[in-house]
């Protein structure tokens, strides 16, 4: 495993320039490099726990453009390590790009195209985990006037985007209590997102994280990890909503953290653990993944979403569990490119049986 050829290929952003490999960096007058900056993504984070591991990293943006798309194919990396999330803006299209991976026959970390497809349409994982007996609120689905499916659901409701992830759509505004705010709300939803509307019962209960890796029957759970709502404003909803998440200068933000969850007797564990990973294998996910959770007061598990190739920062919830589980940084990079090269092992021993 030592000194591969690793491509960290990312989707850049309108406002973002590419990264750049410290050796490829500018120098200062005096011709030494410039003093090392904190990492700004998860990336650069990656990038650094490549380097210490004995592998040679490099970046590749996709920006939209077909020259960066086919420029992949020339790379000659042995590994593409895959934190795309979009491409050309357009958040459903990283499934493509997983494809197209796949078709130039380059290992790669991370879910499949089907497994990112079945992730993003939410409706349609939600039908998945019906089938396989893994509770998950009722909801029902609209886009202009036209409803998709509807179980017999209630309020209090949560509206949001039926295909965005990162808490796109979600803020305070997105748990409704009456008929009129339902229907702002759904409309919101089109004109904002241009998306259907996936409409569920709002589950009150703790928010757990259930991070997993590997893939099929050796899938295993890392240790839970809570996101704390519970000093949030009375009025606000306990949601996980982009404020929380994201925007670092928001009350909301500051009054919310994540930390391993506590006070969970083993049963209530084993139930969570046995439920993220019936979740995790029934959308085809691989490698690692985020399965999120609701637990209510009465112990019943709920999952919300699946969240295939999720953030990998440090200070991010996949990150939280490996270190509570004793694993660093670095080993839990180590790991998830020795899934991705295992995998690739046995599909070429596979096809070699089958060729004879």
């Amino acid at each position: 495993m030592d000194g591969l050829k690793i491509c960290i290929l990312y989707e850049l952003n309108e406002d973002e320039a590419p990264s750049v490999e410290p050796e490829r960096a500018a120098r200062n007058g005096n011709g030494r490099r410039p003093r090392r900056r904190k990492p700004v993504h998860d990336r650069d984070e990656i990038f650094e726990a490549l380097t210490r591991l004995g592998h040679q990293p490099f970046y590749h943006a996709l920006d939209g453009r077909p020259a960066t798309l086919t420029a992949v194919a020339k790379c000659d990396a042995d590994l593409i390590f895959n934190l795309v999330e979009s491409y050309g803006g357009n958040d459903t299209r990283d499934m493509n790009v997983a494809a197209y991976l796949d078709l130039l026959g380059i290992p790669y970390t991370g879910a499949g195209p089907h497994a990112l497809y079945l992730a993003q349409d939410k409706s349609l994982a939600k039908k998945i985990f019906a089938f396989h007996a893994i509770q998950t609120p009722f909801f029902a689905t609209s886009y202009r006037g036209r409803l998709d499916h509807a179980h017999d659901i209630s309020f209090p409701l949560i509206v949001k985007p039926a295909s965005e992830d990162g808490s796109i759509g979600i803020d305070a505004g997105a748990v409704v209590s009456s008929v009129k705010e339902l229907m702002e709300r759904i409309h919101y939803v089109h004109e904002q997102f241009n998306s259907p509307a996936l409409v569920e019962e709002y589950i009150e209960g703790r928010e757990i994280y259930a991070a997993v890796w590997g893939s099929c029957e050796s899938a295993e759970v890392l240790p839970l990890i809570e996101l704390d709502l519970s000093k949030l404003s009375k009025d606000a909803p306990r949601i996980a909503c982009r404020d929380v998440k994201f925007n670092k200068e928001t009350e909301a933000y500051k009054l919310t953290k994540s930390a391993p969850a506590e006070d969970l007797d083993e049963e209530t564990t084993a139930q969570i653990r046995e439920t993220a990973l019936a979740a995790y294998n029934a959308l085809k996910l691989r490698d690692y993944g985020r399965i999120d959770i609701r637990l209510k007061e009465d112990g019943q598990v709920y999952v919300i979403e699946a969240n295939p190739n999720p953030w990998l920062s440090a200070q991010a919830e996949f990150a939280m569990a490996a270190k509570a589980s004793g694993i660093n940084y670095a080993e839990m990079i180590a790991r998830i490119v020795g899934l991705a090269m295992a995998r690739e092992s046995t599909e070429i021993r596979a096809v070699a049986l089958a060729r004879g």
